[in-house]
């Protein structure tokens, strides 16, 4: 499996979970991999630094990928990788305050970079048939009073994107589906957010990472083997 945004939260989560049933993971973030902090096998020969916003970085990236992957066949890859950005006092950034350069940024990470993995590592995926798991979000369908506009909509973006992939990648045996957490306790998240909506969330509480990954995982396995092209809410009841 290759798994970008590893080095924290979801995607923490995630490789170990799929670490402990014995996948091999290739991650991929922005940070250097860290043994204190990740203690699963061969961590460090697996993991690869990079800048998912410089799209220029992509074609280094995924040959760094395929050589790790030596010829052997891709069953999963899981775009985990998102980029929130605040202004300068921590606010959130609205569609008229938001920068142009931030814009682009977080397209870049949020949207462009999924698709670009899928279709740099398609003949392995094919040859895996693999399954795609896209990362999108709660606040990709209704206005949050923290998440700002470019997170929202590279969001609702990239699950229109998971159906579109899903119906381009299905005759060749690649499952594509996207899961979209709600309040989910991560690094992301801050207390003010937490103390704010876990009242209103149904099931009272926020969510936890491990929860995010255990549905990842299903996506990721024979249990969904005739799943695609579906975006799985894991909100707590938030959305009803």
């Amino acid at each position: 499996m290759v798994l970008t945004g590893a080095s924290r939260g979801i995607g923490h989560a995630t490789v170990k979970l799929f670490s402990e049933a014995g996948w091999r993971i290739i991650t991929c973030s922005r940070q250097p991999f860290d043994s204190g902090l990740c203690p699963w096998d061969a961590g460090s020969d697996d993991h690869i630094q990079m800048d998912l916003g410089d799209h220029r970085s992509m074609p280094r990236a995924l040959a760094d990928i395929k050589a790790r992957l030596g010829g052997m066949p891709l069953h999963a890859l899981v775009n985990n990788a998102g980029f929130s950005p605040k202004d300068c006092d921590g606010g959130r950034l609205t569609s008229l305050t938001t920068p142009v350069d931030t814009w682009m940024n977080v397209f870049h990470v949020n949207f462009l970079a999924p698709i670009l993995l899928a279709r740099g590592l398609f003949d392995e995926l094919k040859d895996g048939s693999g399954t795609v798991v896209n990362v999108t979000s709660i606040v990709g369908s209704r206005v949050h009073p923290f998440a700002g506009t470019a997170y929202a909509t590279s969001k609702a973006a990239l699950a229109c994107l998971t159906r579109e992939m899903a119906h381009d990648f299905a005759p060749h045996g690649i499952r594509v589906n996207a899961i979209a957490p709600g309040e989910i306790k991560t690094d992301i998240l801050s207390p003010e957010t937490e103390a704010r909506l876990a009242p209103v969330i149904p099931m009272g509480r926020i969510g936890s990472p491990d929860e995010v990954a255990k549905v990842i995982f299903f996506l990721c396995s024979e249990a969904a083997s005739y799943v695609t092209g579906e975006e799985i809410k894991i909100n707590g009841g938030q959305h009803v």
